[in-house]
């Protein structure tokens, strides 16, 4: 396999992991905010819309005129990166959210596909916003992985308290 491919493949697998969890939650669900976690559904899945887009999309190939047109991205950048999750509570619909969370993801795949071996270690495309973690495209890529399991563990803990507990299809 290629850098590429491994790239594509474990985006691939972290975005999977993530629709497992947030697709078994029941919809009225995604706007409990835990006293013990101060987040919910909502702003996980609003985050993760902004942070695939910013991460393997934007600093990628830069602005996406499709994304731009078919998702609000400007107002979940405000409500999905430094708002409290209390904040989103009532502006967004919990199934468009999920919608938009696939239109991005595939997106994302379509925006790595493209992609040369060579280009992954290439500088990031020019942005007013630096990139917290990375230089080159690979390590952008590299870090939407990490950054999506991070929060599918969130989203894993908030599925635990809000519902109940996944479970992966142990057999116990």
């Amino acid at each position: 396999m290629t850098q590429k491919e491994i790239l594509i493949s474990q985006t691939s697998n972290a975005y999977d992991w993530t629709n497992k969890l947030v697709e078994t939650i029941p919809l009225e669900k995604w706007e409990i905010i835990p006293d013990t976690i101060e987040s919910s559904i909502n702003w996980q899945v609003g985050h993760l819309i902004i942070s695939h887009y910013f991460h393997s999309i934007m600093v990628i190939r830069g602005h996406q005129m499709d994304i731009l047109q078919k998702l609000p991205i400007r107002d979940y950048s405000d409500l999905f990166t430094v708002s409290a999750p209390i904040m989103s509570m009532g502006k967004t619909d919990s199934r468009k959210l999920l919608q938009d969370l696939k239109v991005i993801q595939q997106k994302s795949i379509d925006v790595l596909a493209t992609l040369s071996d060579s280009e992954l270690h290439s500088p990031l495309e020019p942005r007013s916003t630096p990139h917290p973690i990375a230089t080159t495209k690979f390590e952008a890529i590299d870090w939407n992985v990490k950054h999506t399991m991070y929060h599918c563990g969130q989203i894993g803990i908030l599925r635990r308290i809000v519902d109940k507990r996944y479970d992966f299809g142990l057999k116990l």
